[in-house]
């Protein structure tokens, strides 16, 4: 009301105080740091502006924006945004550019780090990132909540995101556990050192960060990840996750011809820790059998589908996937066809690359683009109970990936079935001493395959490398000192071959070696990894620049001495600070105005001279610099090595070879194998005292397995096998399945003696599940099986069908076996096992004499003791197994006896032998 007011003198007005109390509550509310810098510069000036203004003003103008402040939750930055908001031109760019950083959640200034990391992941949306922050790694918001549930680790909230950290030199155990987990990682690191961005044009900006490594299930392969680290050199060996034995990456492609009603699907699997590609165009069927069966045995842990798959594929990968262990929820990956219709290949790939189906060419595109995401483009469960878990004592991982693929892949040349026969055999009773030191090489290996992949894309570390490369020169080394002994005691030209061509293969790398300090190689030290630095002038440059630095300031030690008057002065380093200048506190008084003080202790003080100082900052300048120009040539130096990758990845797959033979002949030699003979055209399957060698082993040798024999020819390609429940069919016939695949491979057999004819497959159909996820029965799967041999089978195959038609009623199932066993005799004429309990398809033996026979597992029937006279009371018979194979075919299967060893009570088992006989007798009857 007072029209003569004068600018406020502070008369303690209630206005003033409530002013008051509510400025200090805001500033005792907040932090220090930058937010109390912002509330110096910008609110404190506005407190003096309240000062000199009247309460009419405070109350209408300062009030509002200060309760504002507190009911919309702002921070004290946009407070000082919204009071500057007219207070001119250069505020107003400086406003407009920080609402540009805002988070919309919090209404509060992003800090130049969040900034960073929110314009990276902009980028790469779908990863997880590690973000390097000095000693160590850091996420971020949705990502650090992942990671924290993924890692056990502890997230909090700073700033405006969520956060969570692990250290750097365990970075590659917390990646590979994120990885198992399906999550596709990126590792962000630094490009800027310290000693440079001081003298940059940016040296008061942020520290500039690029995805440097990005990884998923296929693509581990870098210098973070240690590919050759074994678990015992790890302090907590539980929390690293162990790579899998094959880590492929599999894309498909499918198209459907209208007119032909043909599915063609073409895939292409690649190994990127190994460098194996396979590739394959097939034609396949409704039920998508032939596709299951490849991925069954390739066991990818990535998949990339077009975006048009057909339902049915999709809906048979997702089931494979929701019952594999691998993850493939979060890996299953869409590509789109028409994006990588054209593929641009070099004029020397173009040729091999018209040769290739075009299904298989529509899958190469799509890899090599995610590939090269991953910087990897340069393509250049428990098995023990199976085969391979018989035959594999091999020594090395990279032998231990090859014998799986001659399992699953067995030879259909008879030279070559030989040629590894030839060269077991040898392995088992040569005598000559070369053999044995062969072998003690292999021992202790590292993965040289996946080794030299790594560095084959520049991605390996110096200690990497180092192991490999001495590795490989040591074995050619001594493999050359062994090549007298190989030309005159060995045989089997195919292992003469392997050993005299791997010195040769392996010689490259003795001059790699021989460039290099072990000693820095081994501590990662790239500026003294080159003990010869003619072939690297910009590094010999750069030492010697850092030595005319050294003494330039060695010799200014000689003008501090007369200064100080000390001429048994010298530099000492302390915490890492060199060329300091140390002296007595007593004496500081000597010391010239402008040296710098360092630091300093009770006793003494030390200081650098304005010389030292700006020598010594261009010395940092220097080697920094020297890191960079040698990570250079570390990347050239590698790419040099990957001239001769071929050579050394064939000098591998020799010594892969060699570990499988001579794993080949110890399971040869502890099973007692012989040598099959492989007959090339001939169609027959002939074993005698043939063993399961599965079952074989697990028994041991305390319970012996009763050998059988089996003859499959062209005068009698079919046994039709009967015999009681648990008798021993379905072993036998596994076994005839696995002594072919044995044979074929270039083993021994675990036989008496053998002959095989190459068989061009080997179709099964045995077991009981269904497939409810793709809407199957099980007596449904069962003929979907059953169809698809039928259709594939040839003349040349062997063939196993296991108690076909049991899924449905007696007469339809006993019908469908007959006319499927008939279309096998008849029409296909394969080599066939058919394992039944319907007696009417013995009959198939009268009407084809010359090509079917009945055989039964042999038992003894012991009659059941009787307890009482009366008639309506029966016990089902004992049986004993013999699990021999006899000519003939069993009347029954005495599916009692294998109740009775499940259990079921006796009251239950008597109902049943009763009613069994009555089912019996009124059969008879209507025989008569």
């Amino acid at each position: 009301k007072d029209t003569q007011a004068r600018p406020h003198q502070g008369d303690g007005s209630l206005v003033e105080h409530f002013f008051a109390y509510f400025t200090v509550c805001l500033l005792s509310h907040f932090r220090w740091g930058n937010k109390w810098k912002l509330l110096c510069v910008r609110i404190l000036p506005w407190i003096i502006f309240s000062a000199t203004c009247s309460n009419t003003l405070k109350v209408v103008f300062v009030l509002p924006l200060l309760c504002m402040l507190c009911t919309q939750g702002l921070t004290l930055s946009q407070f000082a945004k919204a009071v500057s908001g007219g207070s001119g031109a250069g505020n107003s760019q400086e406003s407009s550019s920080e609402t540009s950083a805002t988070n919309r959640r919090t209404k509060s200034i992003y800090t130049p780090l969040e900034q960073q990391f929110l314009e990276i992941k902009a980028q790469y949306k779908d990863v997880l990132l590690c973000v390097e922050c000095g000693y160590k790694y850091r996420f971020f918001g949705q990502d650090a909540e992942i990671a924290a549930k993924e890692l056990n680790i502890f997230c909090h909230i700073d700033h405006n995101f969520m956060t969570a950290s692990i250290p750097a030199h365990r970075l590659f155990v917390h990646v590979r556990r994120l990885v198992s987990q399906g999550y596709k990682v990126g590792v962000v690191k630094q490009t800027e050192t310290s000693a440079l961005k001081a003298v940059g044009a940016n040296k008061s900006s942020l520290f500039t960060r690029q995805l440097t490594a990005l990884y998923t299930k296929s693509t581990l392969v870098g210098e973070d990840m240690n590919p050759l680290l074994k678990l015992g050199e790890l302090e907590d060996a539980e929390d690293v996750v162990v790579d899998a034995p094959n880590s492929y990456l599999m894309c498909l492609s499918e198209s459907f011809n209208k007119k032909t009603k043909e599915l063609t699907l073409g895939i292409v699997a690649v190994q990127p820790s190994t460098g194996d590609v396979m590739l394959d165009c097939f034609q396949d069927g409704p039920t998508r059998s032939e596709l299951e069966a490849r991925v069954l045995r390739v066991q990818p842990v990535e998949v990339l589908v077009p975006s048009d798959v057909s339902l049915e594929t999709e809906r048979l990968l997702r089931s494979i996937a929701s019952a594999s262990r691998q993850v493939y929820s979060k890996i299953l990956r869409i590509y789109c066809p028409s994006l990588f219709s054209v593929c641009s290949v070099g004029s020397q790939s173009l040729s091999s690359l018209m040769s290739m189906d075009s299904a298989v060419i529509c899958c190469l595109g799509p890899v090599i683009q995610y590939l090269t995401e991953f910087n990897l483009e340069r393509t250049d469960g428990t098995v023990k109970g199976s085969l391979l878990w018989v035959l594999d004592h091999t020594q090395t991982p990279f032998g231990k990936r090859l014998m799986k693929k001659w399992v699953t892949q067995p030879l259909k040349c008879a030279t070559d079935i030989q040629a590894r026969q030839d060269a077991v055999a040898e392995v088992l009773s040569s005598e000559s001493s070369a053999l044995p030191s062969v072998r003690a090489l292999l021992r202790r290996l590292p993965d040289l395959e996946r080794g030299i992949c790594s560095i084959y894309h520049k991605k390996c570390s110096t200690q990497e490398f180092y192991l490999i490369i001495s590795t490989l020169s040591r074995l050619g080394t001594e493999l050359q000192a062994l090549v007298p002994v190989v030309q005159s005691q060995l045989s089997s030209a195919l292992l003469k071959d392997l050993l005299l061509a791997l010195p040769t293969l392996l010689a490259p790398s003795q001059s790699f070696v021989h460039l290099l300090n072990e000693n820095a190689a081994k501590a990662g030290d790239k500026t003294q990894l080159f003990s010869d630095l003619t072939e690297f002038p910009v590094i010999r440059e750069r030492k010697d620049e850092i030595e005319a630095v050294l003494s330039q300031i060695l010799e200014h030690r000689r003008e501090v001495r007369l200064i100080l008057k000390n001429p048994s002065l010298d530099y000492v380093t302390v915490s890492g600070q060199e060329f300091l200048i140390e002296v007595k506190n007593s004496m500081v008084s000597s010391v010239p105005g402008d040296w710098v003080k360092i630091s300093s202790t009770k006793a003494v003080s030390r200081f650098h001279t304005p010389y030292i100082a700006e020598r010594h900052k261009r010395l940092l300048q220097l080697r920094e610099q020297l890191v960079i120009d040698c990570n250079r040539e570390w990347i050239s130096f590698l790419h040099q090595f990957g001239e001769y990758y071929h050579v050394m990845r064939k000098a591998v797959c020799h010594l892969a070879t060699l570990d499988c033979f001579f794993s080949l002949a110890d399971v040869a030699r502890q099973g007692n194998y012989c040598r099959p003979v492989v007959l090339d055209g001939e169609r027959q399957i002939v074993i005698k005292e043939g063993r399961h060698p599965v079952i074989d082993v697990l028994m041991g040798e305390q319970d012996q397995y009763v050998p059988n024999d089996t003859s499959l020819q062209v005068r009698q390609r079919v046994m039709i096998i009967t015999g009681p429940n648990m008798g021993g069919k379905s072993s036998y016939i596994r076994q005839v399945a696995l002594i072919t695949i044995m044979a074929q491979m270039g083993s021994m057999v675990p036989a008496q003696e053998a002959r095989v004819g190459i068989v061009d497959a080997i179709y099964t159909r045995m077991g009981a599940s269904d497939n409810i996820a793709r809407g199957r029965s099980t007596f449904m799967e069962e003929l979907l099986e059953a169809s698809e041999i039928m259709c594939r089978a040839t003349s040349q195959s062997l063939v196993i069908m296991d108690e076909l038609g049991r899924g449905t009623s007696t007469h339809d199932g006993i019908a469908i076996a007959y006319a499927a066993l008939e279309f096998f005799i008849r029409d296909v004429k394969s080599l066939t096992l058919f394992v039944t309990h319907y007696p009417p398809l013995c009959e198939l033996e009268s009407l084809f004499p010359q090509h079917v026979g009945n055989y039964h597992m042999a038992f003894l029937l012991n009659e059941p003791d009787r307890h009482t006279d009366r008639a309506d009371i029966v016990s089902p018979e004992f049986i004993t197994f013999l699990y021999q194979l006899t000519e003939g075919a069993a009347a029954r299967s005495y599916g009692l006896n294998v109740a009775r060893l499940a259990e079921i009570p006796e009251p239950i088992l008597r109902t049943a032998a009763l009613k069994s006989k009555e089912l019996e007798a009124v059969v008879n009857t209507r025989k008569r």
